[in-house]
């Protein structure tokens, strides 16, 4: 079975699972998978889904020769598309500006709010909360963040 053909059959698994498929690659006998969804993905999330492709992938029989399969996740501090900023509200993110606001051009704390054209940022300054309201078009890049 050629990789396309199996990147769409896994995809379709996948999705149905709850899960986005990011990227499939295979090399040295390891078919490797990075998936996503909204909702956090701990190890009992990557070993529930390895379960459901293993059997799946059993079935498929995709390749001649034995191989490992490789799940993981884009991490506790994935990049976000701007466009599903929605279902990340109330979530602790870090954005990086292309042009600064109140001269700073890069922002982490709680995102508040989203609409079509803006997002609210919500960040710490000792001890107050200051919101500061962003254009998406001016995000160069955003991604979830750890909060210490």
């Amino acid at each position: 079975m050629d990789l396309n053909t199996l990147k769409q059959l896994l995809s379709e698994k996948i999705n149905e699972e709850g899960y986005e498929l990011v990227s499939l690659s295979f090399a040295s006998e390891t078919l490797s998978l990075v998936v996503d969804r909204t909702k956090d993905i701990d190890m009992d999330a990557i070993v529930s889904l390895s379960n459901v492709l293993n059997s799946y992938l059993d079935e498929l029989n995709p390749f001649e020769k034995a191989y490992t399969l490789d799940i993981s996740s884009l991490g506790a501090e994935k990049p976000l598309k701007v466009e599903r900023l929605y279902d990340y509200v109330g979530r602790y993110v870090h954005v990086h500006l292309i042009n600064p606001i109140k001269g700073e051009n890069i922002y982490e704390g709680d995102l508040t709010n989203v609409s079509n054209e803006t997002i609210t940022i919500t960040y710490r300054n000792k001890t107050r909360s200051i919101p500061v309201e962003m254009n998406k078009e001016n995000i160069s890049k955003i991604r979830l963040a750890i909060k210490f």
